[in-house]
């Protein structure tokens, strides 16, 4: 669990940007999950204050994405990533600090993203990094359990980093850094200007510095407006065209001569 010496580095450069986060770090060589390793750690620690912990891993066995989607983790290929945020402290509206919460780290990853890289990365609702509509990487948010923490998230991110045959029923839909760039993206580097730019959106969020983030967003995802989408509900398929997000951060869509607010389920972009 000791961080390889490029990881640790980093992370020590970064340090005086990186407030709260990151006090304590874990490197995984290989593990099931990152947001498996740190909710546990978080369990283990409930007399403790476990935000900020980060755990890395040059591998997930067990990677997950949103609904049950798995997401691909090989070694080497990406940077797999999981953070304890506690939104709940917010001075702020402590309920909408939490409903943003995505919102808030997809704004952060795509600043940090193009702070590393130069790349430019936009942000599809409600949790994905995509460049020209190929997904780069995801967000997964989970909440607390029953007899863990009832303040604290574990958010999980995944980028994909290098150049790698992805499998059959992902060659079309994703994209990786090095395969946009054209060239090596240090995985060290960018995990410590993700974190910062993470810690920077964060207080903005415990802060209720929501119009910021709201705007933010709204600015990094062109797919929010004018796009034509497909979801399914009790009531069957609908479709309709995005008109934006509200100020909880729910999909808009509007569906002839109404609007509709959607804040989950499985929307498809046509």
């Amino acid at each position: 669990m000791t961080l390889p010496d490029d990881l640790a580095a980093a992370i020590e450069r970064a340090r005086p940007r990186l407030g709260r986060l990151a006090s304590t770090v874990l490197f995984f060589e290989t593990i099931g999950s990152t947001n498996d390793m740190a909710a546990e750690r978080r369990a283990k620690a409930l007399a403790e204050r476990s935000e900020g912990l980060v755990v890395v891993a040059d591998q997930q066995t067990s990677g997950r994405g949103r609904r049950g989607h798995t997401w691909f983790s090989p070694a080497g290929f990406g940077l797999y990533v999981s953070v304890v945020l506690a939104p709940a402290t917010a001075r702020t509206d402590p309920a909408r600090a939490t409903t943003l919460l995505t919102l808030a780290v997809g704004v952060a990853l795509a600043e940090g993203i193009e702070q590393a890289t130069g790349l430019r990365v936009d942000l599809k609702w409600p949790n994905d990094l995509q460049v020209s509509r190929r997904k780069l990487g995801g967000i997964l948010a989970e909440s607390s359990g029953a007899g863990d923490r009832s303040d604290t998230v574990v958010v999980g991110y995944g980028i994909n980093v290098q150049t790698q045959a992805f499998p059959p029923e992902l060659r079309d839909r994703a994209t990786s850094l090095e395969s946009e760039l054209g060239r090596t993206i240090g995985r060290h580097h960018l995990l410590a200007e993700t974190l910062v730019a993470l810690s920077r959106r964060y207080e903005d969020l415990l802060a209720g510095r929501f119009d910021a983030i709201l705007d933010a967003w709204r600015r990094l995802a062109p797919a929010a407006s004018g796009a034509r989408v497909e979801w399914t509900t009790n009531a069957g398929a609908s479709t309709g065209v995005t008109v934006g997000i509200d100020d909880l951060g729910a999909l808009l869509v509007r569906i002839d001569d109404r609007v509709e607010r959607i804040v989950s389920g499985e929307v498809v972009w046509i």
